[in-house]
């Protein structure tokens, strides 16, 4: 050991071909009486080996306590190795300069420090050490060090496994009150420039996932996630991959086609914004988002201007019902506009990856060719999947040459690609005009309105229509009652209750904005709503008188639990 051989050979190293130093002891079994000078010698020597084995010592609590947060057995051995030769080299030192202090004869010290370096017991004649049954007092006080350490590393492993059955119970939905209580909050930054205020609570656990685990329950996991990669996409448009900070797998399970929420500050106000995961649930270290920059979007400018690789965000998911996996039905025709392709690509990318059999047809129309995103990858996957039939319908086209549809998705073009459209399983995502143009063609052909499937990722503009045709006496503005908070607000035709109750402050959790994830919901006290999309709600709801708070709308006066 290093210990060891920097004793034995008095503190110098052996260099090239030269022989090593006679270690110091052997000159001291020689000395018939210590000079001053030589008893200086060796005082400065034992000095140098106490002060060295201190920050072995010291260096060897700090790594064993780095390894053992991380579970690293390889660094906790080393760590123990470490503290070993500098608890070696501390006793040596010790035992040289009690013996030198004691005055006794250089052979004696020489004797008793040699016994020190080899580790060996005592000689009858030698005097007896200090404290209870042979043991030195500074035994003791190296085995209370040890001792208090090992019960500190072993209270931290027992915490450590209550948070991740804890967090297991969570992704298996089975979550008691004292797991809940195992994972406490802890406070994290992300990292922004320009002072952008991003302080977040999150709650840390082990990413422990199952290889078999069932997708997790809507928005059951709340924590910190990595931009371990930004990829450029198109000029406007950049894929976000998140990854565990801790290196490890997700710490939830999602299905092809569901979102997450991101939370940022960018002025000391949280805003929480939702976005489809693009990429396949096969990929258990990381999860994709595809975001648009767009210009009076506060998130996605944060995103796209702020966030830089390396940084952490705060994430809560899984959520969303738009989903498919391959055994809802034996064929799918997809059929995304803009970045509403993300939902799509997580079902293809998930379907060609567990060589699904079935037709996947897949439609996404875009403004220009520049703003097509993952063409390389589609253009791939369509070469490699003989059951991937891909159509990209740009409306305005540069290259000559371009090899797929020209102008907007058509019910002929629908019909000449999909062979017996009407008896298809149809997904569409994109804007809303594209949405509606494209479920009125799908009407013609025959297809069944329980077969086609859509989401959108913006709210849609009040049907003005039906608000004018309103009598004068019922265009009035109503005012909503939150009932636990004691405030009231105005509550235009127009608006949402979670919006009314932004404008005065009143609490009301939510996620997606557009009536899928469920997290809005509260409860009706007094009054009636209309809402557009009711996906959110739980069968049962309803008659509890649940509505969601993000698409609940009223011309009257009404009351709500929050």
């Amino acid at each position: 050991m290093g210990g060891m051989g920097a004793g034995m050979g008095g503190g110098q190293k052996c260099c090239g071909g030269a022989p090593p130093p006679s270690p110091l002891y052997v000159s001291l079994i020689a000395l018939p009486d210590l000079t001053p000078d030589r008893r200086r010698e060796f005082e400065r020597h034992a000095g140098d080996r106490i002060l060295g084995g201190r920050a072995m010592v010291s260096e060897g609590f700090g790594q064993l306590a780095a390894a053992s947060q991380s579970g690293d057995a390889g660094a906790m051995q080393e760590a123990q190795v470490r503290l070993r030769e500098g608890f070696a080299q501390l006793e040596s030192g010790l035992t040289l300069r009690r013996a030198l202090d004691e005055g006794r004869a250089p052979r004696d010290v020489a004797l008793e420090w040699f016994r020190s370096e080899m580790n060996l017991v005592p000689l009858t004649n030698a005097p007896p050490p200090h404290g209870l049954f042979g043991l030195s007092w500074f035994h003791y006080i190296v085995m209370l060090v040890l001792t208090a350490f090992a019960a500190a590393v072993t209270a931290m492993y027992f915490r450590r496994m209550r948070r991740a059955e804890a967090l297991v119970a969570r992704i298996t939905g089975g979550t008691s009150g004292a797991a809940a209580a195992a994972l406490p909050p802890t406070a994290a930054v992300v990292p922004a420039p320009s002072g952008v205020s991003a302080l977040v609570e999150t709650t840390k656990a082990a990413p422990i996932v199952p290889p078999d685990a069932a997708p997790s329950r809507p928005n059951s996991w709340t924590g910190l996630l990595r931009a371990a990669r930004i990829f450029q996409e198109t000029p406007n448009v950049k894929t976000f991959r998140l990854t565990d900070p801790g290196d490890g797998l997700l710490p939830f399970t999602y299905l092809p086609g569901q979102f997450l929420t991101v939370t940022v500050s960018p002025e000391g106000e949280s805003i929480k914004r939702s976005y489809t995961i693009a990429s396949s649930p096969t990929q258990r270290a990381y999860c994709e988002i595809t975001v648009k920059r767009e210009e009076h979007g506060a998130v996605s400018r944060f995103l796209h201007d702020h966030v830089a690789e390396g940084d952490t965000l705060k994430i809560t998911a899984p959520s969303g019902k738009f989903t498919f996996t391959g055994e809802e039905a034996t064929s799918v025709v997809l059929i995304g506009g803009g970045v509403g392709v993300t939902p799509m690509m997580s079902a293809a990318r998930y379907l060609t990856g567990r060589s699904w059999p079935g037709d996947l047809f897949f439609f996404y129309a875009v403004h220009s060719e520049a703003d097509v995103i993952y063409r390389e990858e589609l253009e791939y996957l369509r070469k490699r999947h003989r059951n991937l039939h891909l159509m990209v319908v740009v409306e305005e086209v540069e290259s000559a040459d371009w090899p797929y549809a020209r102008g907007r998705i058509t019910r002929e073009l629908l019909e000449a690609h999909v062979p017996k459209l009407a008896t298809r399983r149809v997904h569409i995502c994109g804007p809303p005009p594209m949405m509606n143009a494209v479920k009125g063609m799908l009407a013609e052909v025959g297809v069944p309105a329980e077969r086609i499937h859509t989401e959108v990722f913006q709210g849609k503009e009040p049907p003005r229509a039906k608000l004018e045709s309103l009598p004068v006496a019922q265009a009035k503005v109503a005012v909503v009652t939150f009932a636990k908070s004691r405030r009231g607000a105005m509550l235009p035709p127009t608006k949402t209750v979670l919006e009314a109750s932004e404008d005065v402050g009143v609490n009301i959790d939510y996620s997606c904005r557009i009536g899928t994830c469920g997290v809005c919901r509260v409860k009706l006290l007094s009054g009636s709503v209309t809402m557009e999309v009711q996906d959110g709600l739980e069968p049962g709801d309803k008659e509890k008188g649940m509505i969601l708070a993000c698409q609940a709308k009223s011309i009257a006066d009404l009351a709500v639990d929050a």
